[in-house]
C-alpha cells in the first residue's frame, strides 16, 4: 500500500473482502432474501455496502438494525425480526456479518 495516505490506506483495509461467515449467513437465513450482487427480496450485500460505505457510523445502525429488524430501507420488504430467521444474535455476531457484508 505504498503511496497511499493514511485514510486511502484505512479504506482499502476496511473494503478488503473477508471470508464469509457461513454458518451465521445460514443461521440468520440472509440468503433467503439477499445474494451477494443482485438484488432478490432484498437489495444485495453489494448494494448495501455501496450504499453504506462512506456514512459514518452506518455500520453501528445496520448492527442494530440486524439484531432488532426493522422497517424497509429498499422497497416493501421489512429486516424480519429475529425470531423469523433464525433467532436472536449477539453484537458480536451482528457485528461479524455487517463487517463482512462491508467488504462487499
Amino acid at each position: 500500500m505504498a503511496g497511499l495516505t493514511a485514510s486511502g490506506a484505512a479504506y482499502a483495509q476496511q473494503t478488503k473482502r473477508m471470508a464469509e461467515p457461513t454458518e451465521l449467513i445460514d443461521q440468520q437465513h440472509c440468503m433467503f432474501c439477499h445474494t451477494s450482487d443482485s438484488p432478490f427480496l432484498a437489495p444485495s450485500f453489494h448494494q448495501i455496502a455501496e450504499r453504506y460505505r462512506k456514512v459514518p457510523d452506518a455500520t453501528v445502525m445496520l448492527e442494530q438494525k440486524l439484531r432488532l429488524g426493522g422497517r424497509a430501507h429498499w422497497g416493501d420488504t421489512p429486516m424480519p425480526l429475529p425470531p423469523e430467521r433464525g433467532g436472536p444474535l449477539s453484537p458480536e455476531d451482528a457485528h461479524t456479518l455487517i463487517q463482512w457484508v462491508m467488504t462487499q
